[in-house]
């Protein structure tokens, strides 16, 4: 029990509320409504498992620097509560486990996996070397709406996915850049790149509202494009009100509310948002 408690703090699994939400929303949007409850279980399974792939490798990648972080040190393999190769082992089964997860789903969807998983492992290397990494984990992160959508049958390219996954995007890349900015020092230290250190935490707290604010544009051209109801454009505006107070309380000066519960609240969005389509269709 201890180390799949390990494994479950190493993945961040509560983090899965970011993207899931998001995933679901494609295959709504994709059926009007009328996607099944077996292929919003394999949906589900599939995003987790990679999800899971993808923050193993994350760790596994950035675990020489986490280790120098004082900040992550709860983390379980900083704490050597899981080895490099337990966490490998973790990964290739995460990764089995979507594969046969995703064979169960149209064809097109196991065609299109490479494309959608490559992102994930290129990410945490992305820092290395720009410090547009957090739009790139958006990015990321971005696959599980199209995903959803294909898997539910929806036309590939679709304009209003194209959006929905794009708003998803610019809002994990938002509040990520956020969050990183308190890092800014020791990310110079190690030659590490983020928005803080190419404009500091100012300038990164900038270019999060700009995020945010084309984020939830796209969110609006979805919902005008598939003509939603109003209760979805009610979930925009949860989601709109939480962005606001999620800005309010944290400056590029006092990082004091910059905690994982503020990491967390972002949440409400995913949720917010994904209920009132669900509402919408009901």
């Amino acid at each position: 029990m201890n180390k799949i408690k390990a494994h479950i703090n190493n993945i961040a699994l509560s983090h899965t509320i970011f993207d899931l939400p998001f995933a679901f929303m494609g295959a709504l949007m994709a059926t009007n409504g009328n996607v099944d409850g077996w292929t919003i279980f394999l949906i589900a399974l599939a995003v987790t498992s990679g999800r899971a792939a993808a923050m193993a490798i994350d760790n596994l990648a950035d675990l020489k620097y986490d280790k120098l972080q004082p900040r992550l040190s709860y983390r379980a393999m900083v704490k050597g509560e899981i080895s490099k190769a337990e966490a490998k082992i973790f990964i290739v089964i995460c990764l089995l486990i979507m594969v046969v997860t995703v064979s169960f789903l149209p064809p097109i969807c196991l065609k299109l996996l490479p494309i959608a998983a490559l992102p994930f492992i290129i990410y945490p290397f992305t820092k290395r070397f720009t410090g547009w990494c957090h739009l790139f984990l958006g990015f990321a992160l971005s696959m599980a709406p199209a995903g959803g959508w294909v898997a539910a049958g929806g036309e590939i390219f679709s304009p209003a996915m194209i959006f929905l996954c794009s708003s998803l995007m610019f809002w994990i890349a938002g509040f990520d850049a956020m969050y990183g900015a308190q890092d800014e020092k020791f990310d110079k230290s190690q030659k590490l790149h983020s928005l803080a250190t190419e404009y500091g935490a100012k300038g990164a707290f900038k270019i999060s509202k700009i995020f945010h604010v084309i984020s939830v544009v796209c969110l609006i051209l979805t919902g005008i494009i598939l003509k939603l109801g109003g209760i979805y454009f009610f979930g925009i505006l949860i989601a709109v009100i939480t962005l606001i107070y999620q800005h309010k309380i944290v400056s590029p000066r006092d990082f004091h509310n910059v905690t994982q519960a503020y990491f967390m609240r972002n949440g409400i969005v995913s949720m917010a948002i994904f209920i009132c389509t669900w509402l919408n269709y009901i």
